[in-house]
Order: C-alpha cells, then structure tokens, then sequence
C-alpha cells in the first residue's frame, strides 16, 4: 500500500516510516499540513495523521479532506486519546485512532487492518428508499447525488448488508469493525451511526433497543 505519514517530529517519524517500509508499504513523509496537501497530490491508500502540526491541526485537515471528498482511510495519532477527542476526530472523518505512545507493532497492525477495510470488494448494491450504497464501487448515492461514505463507515453498513436477515449485535459490529469490544469502541460506533443517519436519512439504520441494529427495515 501507498502511505503517507503526517508528523512533525523527525525522528517518530522516521521510525514509522522504516517500520511500514518493512511491511512492503511505499511510505511519503511530511511534517507539517502544508506539506502534506502536496503530498496528497499523489495517489494513496493510507494517511497516518498526527493531530498537533506546526501550521494546523490534524484533525482541520481530515476534515478538509473529507469535504473535498477524498475517502482515503485516516488513522489519527494523538497525545491525549481522550473520549471527546476520538469524538470530535470521528465527526471529522478519521477512521481510526491510535493513543501516543503507542507500540510500532500495534501501528503496523492498524494500517494493515484500515487498508484492509479499503480493499475488501463486495458486488452487493442495495437500494433503501431514494438512497442507493453501491459496496463493489464502494459509492453512496441519494435522490440529490452522491454522498461521501468514510472507510469505517462502509465497514458497518457492509456488515449490515450481510445480514439482511437478521439484526447485527453491537458487540458484533465492534469486534468485526474495531477489533475490541472498549466502551471507547461503543462510543465511537454510536457517533459513526448518528452521522450515517444525517448521511443518508434515518431510516438507513434501525436501532433494536437492547440487541443491535440492521439495514433499512431488517
């Protein structure tokens, strides 16, 4: 995969950069937004993005970027990890988070997980009222046009769609989308489904009180 890691201290981020080297990764650097807005010019497939940049914040760029509609998995790195920050960065528009300071073996993991989430392929196209989800293209689309959809996003309305005959567990949708079952994880997939429903209407997600959700009326 094609990675660009966002951080301003050199000598962190030379050391992520060897680490996702190894793996097999292409990895591009820049230490400050300016930097990577050039960077970005450039096809990728992972931005690694730290919150607190010399000329702007990280998560001011995430949500830049996601207003410009490009859906290139983020993973924030931050110094705090707080509740409310992971929230504020969920309603940004990052796909993950990852707590400083963290171990090189866990970041390798994150940036295989997320870029996995990118390449699952699915053929499956549903249509829910006047909105269509497209999960092959990985394009989302309602009566006024397309709508922008981040990585972890589709993770949960994929999930969803595969079950369309059932409800899906909240515990199953953090372990298969997170990883972990963390009241941090529940908290973030709440926010994700609330801004899922400003997205694409309330009526995409139904919520089953006390079991979990579904698709649409499932």
């Amino acid at each position: 995969m094609r990675v660009l890691v966002v951080d301003d201290h050199q000598e962190l981020r030379l050391l992520v950069a060897q680490a996702l080297e190894r793996d097999g990764h292409v990895v591009r650097q820049a230490a400050n937004v300016v930097q990577a807005r050039w960077a970005l010019e450039e096809e990728t497939d992972v931005i690694v993005l730290d919150v607190g940049l010399p000329d702007g914040s990280g998560l001011a760029l995430c949500r830049e970027l996601r207003r410009d509609g490009i859906q290139t998995p983020i993973l924030i790195l931050t110094a705090h990890n707080r509740v409310d920050e992971r929230v504020e960065g969920l309603e940004a528009g990052a796909d993950d988070f990852l707590g400083k300071p963290f171990a090189i073996a866990e970041l390798r993991a994150r940036v295989r997980a997320v870029g996995r989430r990118r390449e699952r392929a699915s053929t499956v196209r549903v249509q829910l009222g006047d909105v269509v989800l497209d999960f092959g293209k990985r394009e989302a689309f309602r009566a006024h046009g397309p709508v922008p959809v981040t990585t972890r996003e589709w993770s949960i309305l994929e999930l969803l769609a595969s079950r369309r005959d059932r409800v899906v567990s909240r515990d199953e949708l953090l372990e298969s989308v997170w990883g972990d079952i963390t009241d941090g994880a529940a908290s973030s997939l709440e926010v994700l489904v609330g801004r899922i429903r400003r997205k694409l209407g309330e009526d995409v997600i139904r919520t089953h009180r006390g079991t979990g959700y579904s698709l649409g009326n499932g």
